[in-house]
């Protein structure tokens, strides 16, 4: 019998990583043609490597209806809303907020020094978090990521 190999990681260098899993989700033909949109803008961004963008890795929920995720590493927050707020990811969010509906959008965000936040947007049935978890608006204080993760101006939870 041969031994299985039991392998972990060290994030010692790692003390403020961000993990965000995405989500897209067509509801109709138009929903698909957005995502079919989307998908290579997204690529593109982040084949640019976007300064702290650690790994990106591109997955699929289901294919009836259409659901695909990413996940992404983050070296910190900062780097991910440096990178959300800037040229090309603010321009296709946009656009994606703009289109059509049709399509649902969603995110959750693990930060390994604490706090877990999510967002979904034209959501249809819950998932993630808001399978089990209460729902509320994302609005007013709730409205940023930093925000829902309880992280103050600098950071720091």
């Amino acid at each position: 019998m041969s031994k299985i190999a039991r392998a972990t990681v060290d994030l010692g260098q790692f003390p403020d990583l961000v993990v965000i899993y995405l989500g897209m989700k067509a509801h109709s033909l138009k929903g698909l043609g957005v995502l079919i949109r989307q998908g290579p803008r997204i690529q593109a961004a982040v084949a640019a490597k976007p300064e702290g963008l650690l790994l990106h890795e591109n997955f699929i929920f289901s294919l009836l209806p259409v659901h695909l995720g990413m996940r992404q590493y983050w070296r910190d927050l900062d780097a991910l809303e440096t990178w959300s707020r800037s040229l090309p990811h603010q321009g296709w969010w946009a656009d994606f907020l703009s289109a059509e509906k049709g399509v649902s959008f969603w995110h959750e965000t693990y930060q390994r020094n604490g706090g877990i936040e999510a967002v979904y947007l034209n959501q249809v049935g819950p998932l993630g978090l808001s399978a089990f978890a209460p729902v509320k608006p994302a609005e007013g204080p709730m409205f940023s990521a930093r925000a829902r993760l309880g992280a103050g101006v600098g950071g720091a939870p």
